[in-house]
């Protein structure tokens, strides 16, 4: 397994998908679904890797979003997909001339799908270029990257995003509602747990440089991101500790796993796991006074599965991707509010949540936030 990609495909990729609107007791015949007329989004994907190809594909069945061009640096896969998904020759950019996505009026928003080390002078670059950014997470390396990319956005006057795909997820949704509705009570306790067995040792994730860390910059921020809106508050300390029994693969700077705790203003506590080296971990948990919310899997591609002390989650599964390009577009075009951020301010706190957690490990100390 080579990477959380690999990971979440496969910890959810042995159950069967199925996407069954509300509807789907009724005949074929009788499912009539309204024409979408608004704008559409046209996007320009940057990295054509295995995520980014997800995308693309994901992105095929986009109502309000539509792959029109191409960013890499790779000449053969820009001739690949510059056939499989109909892209213009004059949409087709490599890293050194992308600026020029400027004068480009069938490009309104660029997708980061890079080396996390890169985003930072991607991101500015797009927004110079007066293009709308979506960011892949880590949205950086550190936080004083992430504020230079936020201010590099607002000063172009362009929206910045990150792919937070978990925002828009039903299940997700529906255990954050309970809690925000208050039909759970005070949240008392949350759990996540996010891991696996990271394969090549060559490749970019375990290279410092590129990664800025190792397991808790690639999985363990979706436990971190996870506590904050289950929990539904920031919060105000941590403490971590370092578990590394592999030296030659987890080089210094890269983490293989991870504790670390959390507590919230409220007084709930958060206990999660970041690890490169343990498999099947894909779990959050969060407990109150009046009921209880699971995900197994919790951040794998879906289809997700959940109970809460209602019973069994039946919202019908989506793609992951293509929901969220439709809502992005929603939010770009239309100022739509997401139930929970995904703004660069999202991502903002959660890299300083990472740092604190990385100087809880080097210090043995609690660390307030």
């Amino acid at each position: 397994m080579n990477s959380r990609r690999d990971f979440l495909q496969k910890i959810t990729g042995g159950l069967v998908l199925l996407n069954i609107p509300p509807t789907s007791s009724a005949h074929p015949e009788q499912i009539i679904e309204t024409p979408y007329e608004g704008p559409i989004l046209r996007v320009a994907i940057m990295g054509l890797g295995s995520y980014g190809t997800r995308v693309a594909e994901a992105m095929q069945k986009c109502k309000m979003a539509k792959l029109t061009g191409i960013i890499s640096g790779s000449p053969s896969k820009i001739k690949d997909w510059q056939s499989k998904y109909k892209v213009a020759e004059g949409n087709c950019y490599n890293y050194e001339n992308f600026d020029r996505i400027k004068d480009n009026p069938e490009i309104d928003a660029v997708y980061v799908i890079t080396p996390n080390a890169l985003h930072h002078d991607q991101v500015i670059r797009v927004a110079k270029a007066g293009k709308h950014v979506i960011c892949e997470k880590p949205m950086a390396i550190n936080s004083q990257q992430a504020k230079e990319m936020i201010d590099a956005c607002n000063q172009a006057n362009v929206k910045l995003l990150v792919g937070y795909r978990m925002h828009f997820e039903a299940k997700t949704l529906e255990i954050v509602r309970m809690r925000r509705e208050g039909e759970m009570g005070k949240v008392m306790f949350f759990q996540g747990l996010c891991g696996f067995k990271i394969g090549d040792p060559k490749q970019w994730r375990l290279n410092k440089a590129l990664a800025g860390g190792g397991s808790m910059m690639d999985i363990g921020i979706y436990a971190i991101n996870g506590a904050r809106y289950m929990v539904g508050e920031e919060p105000v300390w941590v403490t971590a500790q370092e578990t590394k029994t592999n030296f030659e693969i987890f080089k210094e700077g890269v983490d293989e796993t991870i504790q670390f705790q959390m507590g919230f203003p409220s007084g709930a506590v958060a206990s999660c796991l970041s690890s490169y080296n343990i498999d099947n971990l894909d779990r959050f948990f969060i407990t109150a006074e009046k009921g209880f919310g699971e995900l197994q899997p919790a951040a794998g591609y879906g289809p997700m599965e959940g109970r809460t002390n209602k019973g069994k989650l039946n919202n019908p599964h989506q793609t992951h991707q293509t929901t969220q390009m439709n809502e992005m577009a929603g939010i770009i075009f239309n100022g739509n509010q997401p139930v929970i951020p995904v703004d660069g301010y999202e991502a903002l706190k959660d890299l300083k949540i990472i740092e604190a957690i990385y100087l809880a490990v080097k210090t043995g100390k609690k660390v307030n936030l």
